[in-house]
């Protein structure tokens, strides 16, 4: 039976698209790190400089591109495109916002930088022809549209990541492993259920011990932080959707408030008011 991998992230954790620029650029432009912010850029033509801070764990500190290709930064980085004067580059570029910031699972879940070149990925040119068009037209509709389509090629992206090998360890690399897949997405869709490691482990169709080394070796947590770390990323977008804690703490598995106060406690370093005080703050 085929698992459908991402769509229980995409129903609880939205991403939504904003085209901000289509055509060409010249000189340098700077990309600021901002909560909850990613971006896309597709270079159609031409060449492209990237620069990022020099950091141990990072991307490159400068990068050249010679060939279409598609850049996504799923976490906030700051970032500048270098475009030579005569060369004629053109790119299509948005913003994403991902809905609950740093907790979003993808973005929490991929590397700094996604690069890829386009003729390694044929799965994406309709909808890249699609949006190209759009982007070279001014017609009714034009923003949705381009912003729609943005959104379709980041989950065309996911698609082609899940099916390749050489995915670093993390969320991802555990939902293209068949076996951590079923595990994954039964957590994902369930999690208010009382899952403990034998009942995740015949998800997967694995024995105890092999399931908890391959889980820990590929995705990076153990099953139990796994767990810990999507209930509280769920129970911090409905608290700041306004829902009450007592609900919350009932639907994504706490049993009681109290029980998820303990947890915001331990892994957010406050309480839950505390922590909605802060985020109204940080808003204003």
């Amino acid at each position: 039976m085929t698992v459908d991998r991402l769509t229980s992230l995409f129903d609880r954790f939205r991403v939504s698209a904003q085209m901000f620029h289509a055509g060409a650029l010249c000189g340098r432009t700077h990309f600021s790190a901002k909560p909850g912010l990613g971006f896309v850029h597709v270079l159609r033509a031409g060449t492209l400089k990237i620069e990022h801070r020099k950091t141990r764990s990072g991307p490159p500190h400068r990068m050249t591109l010679t060939e279409p290709t598609l850049l996504f930064y799923p976490r906030p980085l700051d970032h500048d495109l270098v475009y030579p004067d005569e060369d004629g580059s053109q790119l299509v570029c948005a913003t994403l916002r991902f809905e609950g910031g740093a907790m979003h699972p993808i973005a929490r879940g991929l590397p700094p930088l996604v690069v890829v070149p386009l003729s390694q990925a044929p799965s994406l040119a309709t909808t890249l022809e699609l949006l190209f068009a759009e982007a070279d037209h001014a017609r009714c509709g034009r923003p949705l549209l381009a912003n729609r389509l943005f959104e379709v090629l980041l989950i065309q992206l996911l698609r082609w990541l899940l099916d390749r090998e050489d995915l670093p360890e993390g969320l991802l690399a555990g939902l293209a492993d068949p076996q951590l897949s079923r595990a994954l997405v039964a957590m994902h869709e369930q999690p208010a259920h009382p899952w403990d490691l034998p009942a995740l482990a015949e998800r997967a169709g694995m024995s105890r011990s092999a399931f908890a080394a391959a889980f820990k070796r590929v995705v990076g947590d153990t099953p139990a932080e796994h767990l810990a770390q999507w209930r509280l990323a769920l129970a911090q977008q409905r608290l700041a959707s306004g829902d009450a804690i007592k609900r919350v703490a009932l639907d994504v598995g706490y049993g009681s408030a109290s029980a998820l106060s303990r947890a915001f406690a331990a892994r957010v370093g406050a309480s839950p008011r505390a922590w909605l005080a802060g985020q109204a703050a940080s808003a204003a």
